[in-house]
């Protein structure tokens, strides 16, 4: 059995909750857009700028943008941890997997500071 890196000393149940969780957080993201997208026809790049430069809105952009991250890399651990075993790699599983889920958490990592400089960046 593997035990969960994603939250050490936690359980699956943890993560299951995790993807959950932040799966609402984005689904209601998604809909709020899509209503604010059918309720303005005629948007134009000023409006769509005040609406994305605006405080609240650059703080939910910030709880979506780390809800997608935390998403997919629950996700993404899960994958590596069933489909990357020794059965495919044979002794060397262990480090190849390290090596897959680390790349993916650098990714990550670099997606949200990317995120962070566009969200919060101005300009």
């Amino acid at each position: 059995m593997v035990t969960s890196v994603t939250n050490p000393g936690r359980n699956g149940l943890y993560d299951w909750l995790l993807q959950r969780v932040t799966a609402v957080v984005i689904g209601a993201y998604s809909i709020g857009l899509i209503g604010f997208l059918v309720l303005n026809p005629g948007l134009d790049y000023e409006t769509w700028k005040a609406c994305m430069g605006s405080l609240p809105m650059q703080m939910i952009n910030t709880l979506v943008l780390v809800s997608v991250l935390l998403h997919a890399w629950a996700g993404l651990w899960i994958v590596t941890t069933d489909y990357l075993t020794r059965a495919q790699f044979g002794n060397a599983a262990t480090g190849v997997r390290l090596v897959v889920q680390m790349l993916i958490l650098l990714l990550c990592l670099v997606y949200l500071l990317w995120g962070l400089v566009m969200i919060w960046g101005g300009a």
